[in-house]
């Protein structure tokens, strides 16, 4: 997917764990390790709302566009 996510980094830059991550938005911390890994395939404006809110960052630090990754997944099929 071209779409990757900066969770680790925030994380990591926040000093905070996923776990507390997951205490403070109130989600399992097994779809935290999906969204963080990039398995997930989806986010829902609420939780992406929440994550923000937590770690004090925008939707935009979060994510970011890796045309290459799109570009390597369309040859490989």
């Amino acid at each position: 997917m071209a779409i990757a996510v900066k969770l680790d980094d925030l994380l990591h830059d926040r000093r905070m764990t996923l776990t507390e991550l997951a205490d403070q938005v109130g989600l399992t911390l097994a779809n935290l390790s999906i969204l963080k890994t990039g398995k997930a395939r989806a986010i829902r404006f609420s939780t992406l709302e929440a994550i923000c809110g937590a770690l004090s960052c925008q939707p935009g630090d979060n994510l970011r566009f890796e045309p290459a990754a799109a570009r390597k997944r369309s040859a490989s099929r």
